[in-house]
């Protein structure tokens, strides 16, 4: 038996997110600073079946793999703040599992394409799972943000650098 850390996991890729940003550098760093911003989730067609009924929703949760991460920190600077803040307190691409998340808008599911708003990610990034955004599961209206709460008004307004390049 392997310790922790040294286990893996193998996840398939069921496809690939395309968006309009091709490099890190000034992308939205969540999809509340990317509203507008149109994307798709191009599903494998042999996962396409899985896709009856997303239709329904009108946000879903995309998991995707951070492809272009190019090393682990475990301390890193937010783009939101000036302190050093432990990585599994950010939404730092530099993770150990490099597993991203984005709460999207849905627009359309036609085929093996799903159509959404609030693309925050880079293109070609490979798409590990979708899911439904369910209100009563995955609103926590009681939640804190922690050392996120004196930036909350930022988060629209910024856009990446380099600095997880």
């Amino acid at each position: 038996m392997k310790s922790p850390g040294e286990e893996r996991v193998e996840v398939p890729v069921i496809g690939v997110i395309r968006t309009p940003f091709t490099r890190p550098e000034d992308m939205p760093i969540q999809p509340v600073g990317a509203e507008d911003v149109e994307g798709e989730a191009v599903v494998l067609e042999r996962f396409a079946p899985g896709l009856r009924d997303l239709a329904l929703f009108s946000h879903i949760i995309l998991i995707y793999h951070f492809h272009r991460a190019p090393r682990v920190e475990l301390l890193v600077v937010p783009y939101l703040d000036t302190a050093e803040r432990g990585v599994f307190a950010t939404r730092s691409p530099l993770r150990p599992s490099r597993i991203g998340l984005s709460i999207v808008r849905l627009v359309s599911v036609s085929g093996n394409i799903v159509r959404f708003k609030g693309a925050d990610v880079l293109d070609g990034t490979p798409l590990l799972d979708i899911k439904p955004y369910i209100p009563q599961f995955d609103q926590r209206p009681e939640a804190s943000s922690g050392w996120m709460e004196s930036s909350r008004d930022a988060v629209a307004r910024t856009r990446s650098d380099g600095r997880f390049a």
